[in-house]
């Protein structure tokens, strides 16, 4: 069965509108026939990533918190569906820590094979900004894009009903590209260029970066 997680990084829990979006999208996955989770990013302790580049060398992080668990989660879906509120024109400080915690993951392209959406909500402005840019992120890590749902609500709070609609479209049009293994030609080539990109920094890093170093050979890629 096709599994898809749910990522909200809105700390305003029940009450979150990009909450209803990305419930939303998992309602038009389950109906679609994939087991579905959502997890808030905000009831999780992950602490921020200081850069010390432990992750590359022994593939492991010197947080003791609640990412690893987080990753596995996603690891183990076919289907990532990112959603966060729009805060000073980006994601909110929740999901960036996440986000700022795959380093490691981008390096050895370790959503290849997945794929993603996203949706944003916001007051005045940049909910498609923060849409692409949560996109942009699932690509760089390896997963193709589906398309995603932004809406700018300022003081029309109904604006959300068409918004869900949209989602719930969404999350079957995911469901739909894990099924059927869709393929689209700029995602692939930019793929392509990522994996060059990636295997040349790994391969000039491999006395240092030995996890993944061996990551690499182990997938046959080097």
């Amino acid at each position: 069965m096709v599994k898809v997680l749910g990522i909200s990084g809105s700390p305003r829990g029940e009450l979150s509108r990009t909450l209803r979006l990305v419930n939303a999208v998992m309602r038009g996955a389950g109906d679609a026939g994939a087991d579905c989770e959502v997890v808030d990013v905000c009831g999780l302790e992950i602490d921020f990533c200081i850069g010390c580049g432990v992750c590359y060398e022994a593939g492991e992080c010197i947080h003791a918190d609640d990412f690893q668990n987080l990753f596995d989660r996603m690891m183990a879906a076919d289907g990532i569906v990112l959603g966060s509120p729009v805060y000073i024109n980006a994601v909110s400080a929740q999901m960036k820590v996440v986000l700022d915690r795959m380093a490691d993951a981008i390096h050895c392209q370790r959503f290849l094979g997945k794929y993603g959406c996203s949706v944003s909500t916001a007051g005045g402005s940049f909910a498609d900004e923060v849409v692409e840019y949560q996109n942009s992120i699932l690509r760089i890590l390896g997963a193709t894009t589906v398309g995603g749902v932004g809406v700018v609500l300022g003081p029309d709070t109904s604006l959300l009903i068409p918004a869900e609609k949209q989602a719930y479209e969404l999350g079957t049009r995911l469901v739909t590209a894990i099924r059927n293994q869709e393929h689209y030609p700029d995602q692939d080539l930019f793929h392509a260029g990522m994996k060059e990109r990636m295997q040349a920094l790994v391969s000039h890093n491999k006395d240092i970066w030995s996890h993944e170093y061996q990551y690499w050979r182990e997938k046959g890629w080097l």
